[in-house]
């Protein structure tokens, strides 16, 4: 036998540790324009002490304060419930998107919403709730992206991952709080049976049994990562059940007298992106970003349309949500979702701590204020 080592799997890029967590899993993350780093821990089984958090030292604090993290089951509009996104918009608030769904339970009225936090003084400054025909019982608030320069105070765009019931997008309107859907169980925002898409993760099929006894690509939910162009005229999305990316036109998005069928007809199909994806961003180059958890990597589409890997690591397990920070950082979190009992016959095969990683990508986020 040879004493040489034999050849592996080599990690491609710089990842930089930026943070580890101990206790529940976390999801979403964003960097303000001064470099505040916020963090939020959807209510999925583990014992959440807080589900939204600000990074200070490296250690992860309740945001903004404790009692708002505090959910009132009497009142689920009073405090958040359980937080799957946290984004910093153009404007540097921080909004935080309160799926109301903890353990992806049927929605309430006031649990689903977009809650804005003015990072000058700390201080909740909007909340937003989401009527229950656009919120359906079924929803799932998975992310959210933000064009200050369309409406008169700028317009968000949300993705409803739902593995419950419709999928689609949601508007809302900033200036008036309204909200719709769009794209609703539009076949561009489902995700694909276990035929026509079946993701490998770690070396095994990453498939999920459903009551009925028929399989499913691993978490069988549907639009879930979202990004916005950088001229803010086209929206990307892609459901987490498939390799595939799409974009919509926005001002079809924000336009309510078009119907559904002429929105529908705006909807491109950009390709493959090689693997499956959590999470979309964007940069103010063009630049498309994926995170690609069947290959532990986070790719990029370039201007011209050509994608390549921006990092893959053998560390980087379930890479989530992305954020490209002002310093030219792209931030990612890996959070070991395939891992979690549900998919492994009861079994946590999770081992912490979770991290977030960043890697430097010289770019700079979009703004469109």
């Amino acid at each position: 036998m040879s004493a040489h080592p034999l050849p592996a799997d080599e990690p491609l890029g710089q990842l930089e540790p930026v943070a580890h967590f101990d206790g529940a899993m976390p999801t979403g993350v964003t960097v303000s324009q001064t470099g505040r780093i916020f963090v939020n821990f959807p209510k999925w089984g583990d014992d959440v002490q807080f589900t939204v958090a600000e990074l200070r030292d490296g250690q992860a604090h309740p945001y903004p304060e404790a009692d708002f993290n505090r959910t009132r089951p009497d009142d689920p509009a009073a405090a958040l419930v359980s937080v799957q996104s946290v984004v910093v918009d153009p404007l540097d608030r921080l909004w935080i998107l309160d799926t109301g769904s903890p353990m992806f339970q049927p929605t309430q009225y006031g649990g689903p919403k977009l809650v804005c936090v003015d990072l000058q003084t700390d201080q909740v400054i909007r909340t937003i709730l989401l009527p229950q025909d656009v919120a359906l019982p079924t929803t799932y608030l998975n992310d959210v992206r933000f064009n200050l320069r369309q409406g008169k105070e700028g317009m968000a765009f949300i993705t409803d991952s739902s593995d419950q019931g419709p999928n689609g997008l949601i508007v809302v309107d900033l200036a008036s709080g309204d909200s719709w859907r769009r794209l609703h169980d539009h076949p561009s925002t489902k995700p694909l049976e276990v035929q026509d898409f079946l993701p490998v993760v770690e070396g095994r099929p990453f498939v999920q049994e459903q009551d009925d006894g028929s399989l499913k690509p691993g978490p069988a939910m549907g639009a879930d990562g979202i990004a916005i162009s950088a001229d803010g005229e086209r929206l990307y999305y892609c459901p987490l059940g498939s390799r595939r990316l799409y974009s919509v036109s926005t001002a079809a998005l924000i336009d309510r007298s078009q119907s559904d069928t002429a929105v529908a007809g705006t909807v491109r199909d950009e390709g493959n992106k090689g693997g499956g994806s959590d999470g979309l961003e964007s940069d103010a180059d063009g630049g498309i970003y994926a995170t690609d958890y069947e290959h532990n990597a986070v790719l990029r589409r370039t201007h011209d349309g050509h994608w390549e890997t921006v990092v893959h690591d053998p560390h980087l397990l379930w890479p989530d949500t992305l954020s490209i920070a002002a310093d030219g950082y792209l931030y990612v979190t890996a959070n070991q979702l395939h891992r979690q009992a549900r998919y492994h016959g009861g079994q946590d095969l999770r081992r912490k701590p979770y991290t977030l990683f960043r890697t430097r990508i010289d770019a700079r986020p979009v703004m469109l204020r």
